[in-house]
């Protein structure tokens, strides 16, 4: 495995964990928005618990998207 390879590997490993972060963040705010929370509070904490679900994903999928269309220059 070359130097450039490692890096890249590397940065897939943190967008993926990064991705898994936001998405457990975000059930977690989504889980709190519409069962605890009241009122405007939890409209809030539902928008912002889907937007980073949407974040997680479209973090995912650039991180897998990477690995299946890279430049093979070998």
């Amino acid at each position: 495995m070359s130097a450039d390879d490692a890096q890249r590997s590397a940065r897939r490993r943190n967008r993926l964990l990064l991705a898994g972060l936001l998405a457990v963040v975000g059930l977690i705010l989504l889980l709190l928005g519409l069962t605890v929370a009241t009122g405007t509070v939890a409209g809030v904490e539902v928008v912002l618990a889907l937007l980073l679900l949407m974040t997680s994903y479209a973090i995912q999928r650039v991180a897998r998207r990477e690995t299946v269309y890279r430049d093979e220059r070998r």
